[in-house]
């Protein structure tokens, strides 16, 4: 379904200096391209998510075509837009890409809000969103429509996995928490996943927040009577430093703190943690298969350091995305797509993953870890306990379909 332009802009093609692809304004293209738009948190408080997401994903691309950037004779080409991390922002830019610049399929956001934004715009258009990296079930839950893919882990994943590492009796798990999607249905999946431990406070704080002291408090006065094991178990993303409540000696009351992996910069704060277990979707040294081993020389050559937790992510949507068009020929009619990405398995840096026909979830191995404080390193490094195989998590199918 064809619309007519509703913004008129015109739009440049912005990229990660991992891949050289020629610029272009939107009209100047060639009619056969292939147009993939990129609609991510470029500035705002996610950048950092965003810009190695970007990376990843043009390196992904790189790779999955052999360096030619082309699929059955036909150009990939790449729309970036920076959404800022704000709804309104990049519902607007998805419908915009869509109507105005015509994309074949879209990729993105970064945050979970600005996701369940685009959603209704995907469905209104009839062309696919590829969800990278937004985390919130309701994505591909209650808020899903058959237009929705997501190769980026969900809440519910991350709660599983890390479940391995907490769930025993007499355990008790104060959470803390982003006051947004991303936050509320993480925990929300936490308690879900328990079996055994208990839930026995939940402190949502703004996203922004950077004063810990008064929510430390609250979850110490919440766990410090109980008996047995004793847990705060932070979800969190972007800026802050919620481990920084190492500094009011939780240790006091034997109180441990645990948490999900993150990027390499968050994982400096895990150094305070030696031994904390928790589960990761992705550290450059644990995943052994010849996409993780390219993409860990290839960045290290590039950018003189390791890819990150995001940047992983980035390659396995652009991975998926060849790998279906591959498997179509090139042809970009949208209802072909969802019959070819519907249980289609394809590789990443994370090993084989696989679209759920249910609800269009990458269905993917998780990293149950423990911290280990290397002096050589400015991170905690995550040394691999077990993976979690996709075959070992019940992740519930929460879509109305």
């Amino acid at each position: 379904m064809r619309h007519t332009p509703s913004f008129g802009r015109m739009l440049r093609l912005a990229l990660p200096a991992a891949v050289s692809l020629a610029f272009a304004a939107g009209p100047a293209l060639a009619a056969d391209d292939i147009r993939i738009g990129h609609i991510y948190s470029k500035s705002g408080p996610l950048e950092a998510y965003g810009k190695q997401t970007a990376t990843g994903f043009n390196m992904g691309l790189e790779y999955a075509t052999g360096g030619t950037m082309m699929v059955n004779g036909r150009k990939l080409v790449v729309l970036e837009k920076d959404d800022k991390g704000k709804p309104d922002e990049g519902k607007a830019l998805l419908a915009e890409a869509y109507g105005d610049d015509d994309v074949d399929i879209a990729v993105g956001p970064t945050s979970s809000g600005v996701a369940l934004a685009m959603l209704p715009v995907a469905e209104e258009y009839e062309k696919i969103l590829l969800v990278e990296p937004a985390v919130a079930d309701a994505i591909t839950g209650e808020k899903w429509n058959r237009y929705i893919f997501r190769t980026g882990r969900n809440s519910s994943q991350d709660a599983i996995s890390n479940a391995v590492a907490l769930d025993e009796e007499g355990v008790s798990i104060a959470t803390l928490a982003q006051d947004y999607a991303f936050g509320r249905d993480g925990v929300a999946a936490f308690k879900t996943a328990l079996k055994k431990a208990k839930i026995v406070h939940e402190e949502y704080l703004p996203i922004k927040t950077t004063d810990f002291t008064a929510g430390a408090q609250r979850l110490f006065d919440a766990l410090k009577d109980r008996p047995g094991r004793k847990v705060i178990f932070i979800i969190w993303a972007g800026g802050g430093n919620p481990f920084k409540i190492a500094d009011l000696d939780p240790g006091r009351y034997d109180i441990e703190v645990a948490s999900g992996g993150n990027i390499l910069p968050a994982l400096a704060a895990y150094k305070a943690f030696p031994g904390m277990e928790g589960s990761i979707y992705y550290y450059y040294d644990i995943p052994k298969n010849p996409a993780n081993e390219w993409l860990v020389k290839e960045h290290e050559k590039r950018f003189q350091s390791p890819p990150d937790f995001f940047t992983a992510g980035g390659m396995s949507a652009a991975m998926a995305i060849v790998e279906a068009l591959k498997k179509t020929g090139g042809d970009t009619d949208t209802d072909k797509l969802i019959e070819t990405m519907e249980g289609m398995s394809f590789e990443t840096p994370k090993g084989t993953m696989t679209f759920r026909k249910e609800d269009h979830q990458a269905m993917q191995s998780m990293y149950h870890f423990r911290i280990k404080v290397d002096p050589d390193k400015a991170w905690a490094v995550p040394e691999l306990v077990r993976e979690i195989k996709a075959s070992e998590m019940e992740v519930p199918i929460q879509n109305k379909r």
